[in-house]
């Protein structure tokens, strides 16, 4: 594992540096997508948490989450649910009102976005968080993707369902779902 203070890690510091100076000073959106698609990559590898911890780069994604361009929303989404594992990025999360931007995220039409998005509020679900994470309008929208045509969707949110919920939970949220024809209507995202 490379050490902050070896050439190795301090060259891997650097790279990492760059990329978000570039999405930083950058005007082009295809530029900001190549370079958020990539932060999103090396979030990935864990030997990268610390330089991206210190660059801010969770609070680079949360800040995509907003953005009217679906690209990136899924690259934020994506670097998101990856950073999500560490615990410090977890706090930095939580702490940063990301329950919310991660849940609007839920509504995307993009299956890659809601999948990410599930994922990281799986990885979130703490003590703490868990009465927003399981919050009935969550609840319902997983029951929701327990039934869609995506066998990863259907799944994901199956363990979501397992995972995150108690089975009084999930009772009461099909409840009131029954009766809730507009329920129905809310689209899927696209594979």
């Amino acid at each position: 594992m490379w050490k902050k203070g070896s050439s190795e890690g301090s060259d891997r510091f650097e790279y990492l540096q760059t990329l978000v100076t570039e999405f930083q000073d950058t005007d082009s959106a295809e530029a900001k997508e190549q370079v958020l698609a990539n932060l999103a990559n090396f979030a990935y590898d864990p030997k990268n948490m610390e330089y991206l911890r210190e660059l801010q780069v969770t609070d680079l994604f949360l800040d995509m989450l907003t953005e009217e361009t679906d690209n990136f929303v899924e690259f934020g989404m994506g670097g998101l649910c990856n950073l999500s594992m560490d615990p410090e990025c977890q706090r930095l999360i939580l702490e940063s009102r990301g329950i919310s931007l991660v849940t609007n995220c839920l509504s995307s039409r993009r299956e890659e976005t809601v999948l990410s998005a599930i994922t990281t509020l799986m990885n979130l679900t703490t003590p703490s968080s868990r009465s927003e994470i399981t919050d009935p309008a969550v609840l319902q929208c997983m029951l929701r993707f327990s039934l869609s045509e995506s066998p990863r969707l259907r799944s994901l949110a199956a363990v979501f369902l397992q995972d995150c919920c108690t089975e009084e939970q999930v009772a009461r949220a099909e409840q009131q779902m029954q009766g809730q024809q507009t329920a129905v209507r809310i689209p899927l995202p696209k594979s």
